[in-house]
């Protein structure tokens, strides 16, 4: 459709006295819009304040002037919503950043914003930062100066020039003549308003952020951005209070602090409750701030986790919740169209004054002026048209705050001690006035995180749930031990118990993850926010591919420092080995394919943690021209098959030539670099950071051994391989592989392990040194317990003994460094028997169960036994141990088979 200047102008005239007056005033700018010059238009009103006796005045006649050309021009509908919105709010920044070194001259004249840096730091809020400015809107910033920075008169306090400069801009913006105003400003936003100076400084508003902040200022600063005065300064410091918006636990109580804020605004607001004369277009229920609230409410939950919500425009976080399937994409769609049908009314509503309301007109007579200014045919159309709107906006806002909010400030009493021994027996607890004396110890003091009154109340309304789930534990007694140590090691659990209420799906998996993997309950005790995936329709898909991840754990916050990005890392993959082992418990997923997830989000952290510390080594030592860093995997991280409990084997190799030398401040020779650069890579995966420890390194398995530098030269790999390289270390390399360097790189390290490993051999000998090293191990390392799948005769080591004397005799067929499918080719090249695939998946699930769910390799309680059958795909227990009996009887026929010896099994 078209752009209709001429009606846009004509209803303008008819219906809104303040733009009718400009247009009279302004006859020049008039006729440009009458010519449908809108690019014209716009550029007469940038030069509207040449020649202007002062700054003031400037603004105020730029201000006048591109009023009327957006009014004019969204009329007509040549200008979208979010171009008339952003306009507007790169004015407001223009006159902010103008006002400013007006109040900065006014002291020091001689200041050149130029050359030099304000000092003064203008944050845009609300709609103003997320470049949405009302059509006659006040602004509200935050105004932050740096006592050090700020250009002043010699014998001037910082303090009081920076109240100076803030009243200046102040008055330039607000002060009212014939010319109109620029801007209201309400600097009701800043930290303890009340009380507090115009200006703040930077320091002290850091320790208010970071210290003494509520809810609704987090919910101010989803919005905020630099945009007047010092702009880098501005961003550094929404940079450092980047963690108290956006928290990396889910904060469900931000529902409920949204939710009372909501119902105070409803029963606040003056006029109409329903649409109709007086109805506030605003703050009425389904109104603009409710849309505003639906998404900044998802936003300070999940944007934590997720930094593609960490958006300032409504719409744009909308679509964002949306693609992340945080919300239905019907819902999303119609809140924004909803929202921008009330911004564009609420345009109109002040076009016609000029004034700062958001409320329709109290007679028909004026709502019928709106309408036609609208381009409706009459009021009762637009009447019609917002209840439908707000009516749909109101459902889907109180369905939010209805479903997730935490009883909050309801209290919720604590039982007697009588009433609750009562509770306890009838949910069946062995010793329920035990239980009793605990539990009200905990709510008594005992535990640091229950000592808040608002702790205690958040207790209360789960802990009928939580007891009924825990007396329903097979073994509700180690789980209340576990549920205890959690409670001891957490500085707060508010955030805890408000996510288990608004999802209360997950106190039963919290049971379940207590009582059967006490490796989950460990990591748990250690952050309970691991539990906030699970709540994602994701929590039970395979993460992606090697790639994905990376680029997954390579997304850090602007500005992260090394150690921030050793947290990072740290942060994310605990989380995902959490999910896996949860799709462990609960039988969701094959346990070989969460095998390869782990082993995948792995070989992801290694990279990027090791480009991390490559990076960081650089940037003091320079690089070693023509040479690089590689990282060959060994084991079950070379086969891409890992358990929770798996370690890393490692070796750390460099290309080049060992005598060169790296540039940088601090230049050193490529093996001393290389072996400093290797360790700085093993503690980068292996040293515990604030976020904890990530994996366990060993690299033991290089050509010096345990004792020797960790780094060698490819050269050297290579001859030692060749040369002196013992049979046992040949089988290892045959689960090698290139994980990290160059595509090139890796090529070449690649083909160095398979030419040794096809290099021709003596069987006799290979056979005779196969049979030595697993006697040798046999002795030393004999099996735990009946479920060590692993080191147990007819076990995964002996199945893994009998393909690599296979590989290394054949020299070729199999060499595939994942045991699965090494078993696969050599079975269907009539190499190894067929049933010794079956028994290596048998094995393999077994195995990476087994760590979770029995990691002392003892039979574990019922309840985690039937974890186990439902994870390995058996109907029960002793279905299970018979397939254990006969995949272990398989490795023993080829066993045989392949050396001619009879491999003992214990039943």
């Amino acid at each position: 459709m078209s752009a209709d200047w001429t009606a846009a102008i004509a209803r303008a005239r008819a219906n809104a006295p303040y733009l009718a007056g400009l247009l009279e005033r302004r006859p020049a700018l008039a006729e440009l819009l009458a010519a449908g010059d809108g690019t014209g238009a716009l550029a007469f009103a940038r030069a509207a304040g040449d020649g202007a006796p002062d700054t003031a005045s400037a603004l105020r006649r730029e201000k006048q002037a591109l009023a009327l050309t957006l009014a004019i021009g969204d009329l007509a509908g040549a200008f979208p919503l979010l171009e008339v919105t952003g306009a507007l709010s790169a004015f407001a920044d223009r006159a902010l950043d103008a006002a400013i070194v007006e109040g900065i001259r006014r002291r020091a004249a001689d200041f050149d914003p130029g050359t030099t840096s304000t000092g003064f730091i203008a944050l845009a809020l609300g709609k103003h930062g997320a470049g949405e400015l009302n059509y006659s809107s006040d602004i509200d910033p935050i105004l932050l100066f740096d006592p050090l920075a700020l250009p002043r008169r010699e014998r001037d306090e910082p303090g009081e020039a920076a109240q100076r400069v803030a009243r200046t801009v102040v008055e330039t913006l607000s002060r009212v003549d014939h010319e109109g105003y620029v801007f209201r400003v309400d600097l009701r936003l800043r930290p303890a308003s009340e009380v507090s100076p115009l200006a703040i400084p930077v320091g002290a508003a850091l320790t208010h952020y970071e210290s003494s902040a509520l809810t609704w200022e987090r919910a101010a600063f989803i919005r905020a951005r630099a945009c007047a005065g010092d702009i880098a300064a501005g961003e550094a410091f929404l940079a450092a209070i980047r963690p108290f918006v956006w928290r990396r636990s889910l904060d469900f109580g931000a529902i409920a602090e949204i939710g009372r804020l909501t119902a105070q605004i409803r029963a606040s607001t003056r006029g109409s409750a329903v649409v109709g004369p007086g109805f506030d277009l605003k703050k009425g229920r389904g109104g603009i701030r409710e849309v505003e609230f639906y998404a900044q409410t998802h936003q300070l939950i999940h944007g934590g986790r997720h930094p593609a919500l960490r958006l300032r425009g409504t719409r744009a976080t909308l679509d964002a919740l949306a693609d992340a399937g945080l919300v239905p994409a019907d819902e999303a769609r119609l809140l924004g169209e909803s929202y921008d049908r009330l911004r564009v009314v609420e345009h109109r509503l002040q076009m016609i004054q000029d004034q700062q309301t958001h409320s329709l007109p109290k007679t028909e007579e004026a709502i019928e002026a709106v309408a036609r200014l609208d381009g409706l045919p009459h009021g009762r159309a637009l009447l019609d048209e917002l209840t439908q709107i707000t009516e749909a906006v109101g459902a889907r806002y109180d369905a939010l705050i209805m479903a997730n909010t935490p009883a909050g400030g309801v209290p919720v009493a604590a039982p007697d001690q009588s009433t609750l021994v009562e509770e306890l027996e009838t949910l069946g607890f062995a010793d329920p006035g035990a239980l009793a004396e605990r539990i009200r110890g905990w709510l008594g003091g005992k535990v640091r995180a229950l000592r808040s009154e608002a702790a205690r109340r958040a207790f209360q309304a789960i802990r009928p749930d939580l007891l009924a789930a825990f007396a329903a534990a097979p073994d509700p007694e180690r789980l209340l031990a576990r549920w205890e140590e959690l409670l001891g090691n957490l500085p707060s659990a508010i955030n805890l118990f408000n996510l288990l209420e608004a999802r209360p799906a997950l106190i039963d998996l919290l049971a379940r993850i207590l009582g059967l993997a006490p490796p989950l309950a460990d990591a748990l005790a250690r952050r309970a926010d691991l539990l906030d995936p699970l709540i994602d329709a994701s929590a039970f898909d395979l993460p992606g591919t090697v790639a994905d991840l990376t680029a997954e754990l390579a997304r850090f916050e602007p500005g992260d420092d090394y150690e921030r990005k050793l947290d990072a890392v740290r942060r994310k993959v605990g989380e995902m080995r959490f999910k896996l082992g949860v799709q462990l418990i609960e039988g969701a997923n094959d346990p070989i394919a969460i095998g390869h997830a782990l082993a995948r989000i792995a070989e992801a952290a290694l990279v990027v943690l090791t480009d991390a510390a490559v990076e960081e080594f650089r940037a003091v030592h320079g690089e070693v021209p023509g040479s690089e860093m590689l990282v060959l995997g060994l084991g079950r991280m070379g086969g891409g098959v890992l358990t929770h409990a798996s370690d890393l084997d490692l070796i750390y190799l460099f290309s080049g030539d060992f005598q060169a030398e790296s540039g940088g401040r601090r230049p050193l020779g490529a093996t001393h670099y290389y072996n400093r650069l290797s360790q700085r890579a093993i503690s980068a995966l292996s040293v515990a950071t604030a976020q904890g420890a990530l994996f366990e390194v060993d690299t033991r398995l290089r050509p010096s051994g345990a004792q020797g530098p960790p780094a060698a030269s490819l050269d050297s790999f290579e001859r030692y391989q060749r040369e002196q390289a013992w049979t046992w270390e040949h089988m290892a390399l045959c689960r090698a592989r290139a994980l990290y360097g160059s595509a090139e790189g890796r090529g070449a390290l690649d083909a160095i392990v398979r030419a040794v490993l096809t290099e021709p051999r003596e069987t006799e000998k290979l056979r005779t040194d196969v049979l030595e090293m697993r006697a040798k191990m046999a002795k030393h390392k004999p099996a735990r317990g009946p479920l060590d799948v692993k080191l147990a005769r007819g076990g995964l080591v002996d199945l893994e003994f009998i393909v690599h004397f296979i590989q290394l005799r054949e020299r070729g067929p199999g060499l595939d460094p994942d045991l699965g499918e090494a078993v696969r080719a050599l079975a269907a090249a009539g190499l190894a028997p067929a049933p010794l695939v079956e028994a290596h998946d048998a094995l393999t699930r077994l195995l990476v169960a087994g760590r979770l769910l029995a990691p002392d390799a003892q039979e574990p309680g019922h309840a985690a036994c039937m974890a186990l059958v439902r994870a390995c795909g058996y109907g029960d227990w002793q279905t299970l141990e018979r397939g254990l009996a006969e995949a272990r009887a398989h490795v023993a026929a080829a066993w045989h088979a392949a050396f001619g010896e009879t491999l003992e099994i214990d039943p």
